[in-house]
């Protein structure tokens, strides 16, 4: 079974096959000679998967599935959310996006905070909405090497090391990403066994 992910980021690419069945063979963007950048001119995580998994399926007429994660801070009021990948600017910098919310933190001391992950699916002319998150707090340093985005100064709720210090197979199952793509899968399997 062929599916593409409505995504450029190779990250999540090798990180998502690692959680999906040897059975489904995962496919990118790039994989399928598509090099625009799909604008995520959505208000919410929800709204810009289903503009990139739409995309995806009525150009290529592929059954897929796109994501888009966000940070929420509570202090912040849910910032930097939907912006999350270009809080600090359009060049999409990890580094500028992590000093930007130690900036918007400064001399608050709820860091309470949680990644979510939304998944929008085309399948079978069927569509599917899945969410996973994670709850944590934000600690103002970098701790880790692991992980890409805000994982090295976000502690999941439960543990005392940032998603980047916990390493990918720890972090492959607690993190919002994996619960999102957990409850894909159970749909995935749902549709295939019929």
């Amino acid at each position: 079974m062929i599916l593409i992910f409505a995504t450029h980021n190779d990250y999540k690419v090798i990180e998502l096959r690692k959680l999906l069945p040897p059975e489904i063979k995962l496919y990118s963007l790039t994989d399928i000679a598509c090099h625009e950048e799909i604008p995520e001119t959505g208000n919410s995580l929800e709204a810009n998967a289903k503009i990139k998994a739409d995309y995806v399926k009525y150009k290529y007429g592929l059954d897929c599935f796109a994501d888009d994660s966000g940070l929420e801070i509570e202090v912040l009021g849910g910032a930097p959310g939907v912006h999350s990948a270009r809080y600090a600017g359009d060049q999409k910098d990890n580094e500028a996006n992590i000093k930007k919310v130690w900036k918007e933190l400064k001399g608050k001391s709820n860091t309470k905070a949680c990644f979510k992950t939304q998944i929008y699916a085309h399948i079978y002319n069927q569509s599917f909405s899945f969410e996973g998150r994670v709850d944590g707090k934000i600690i103002l340093e970098s701790k880790g090497l692991g992980g890409f985005g805000y994982d090295p100064i976000f502690i999941p709720k439960g543990y005392d090391k940032t998603f980047a210090e916990l390493g990918e197979e720890i972090k492959n199952k607690i993190s919002h990403r994996a619960i999102a793509v957990a409850s894909f899968l159970s749909t995935l399997q749902h549709i295939y066994n019929k």
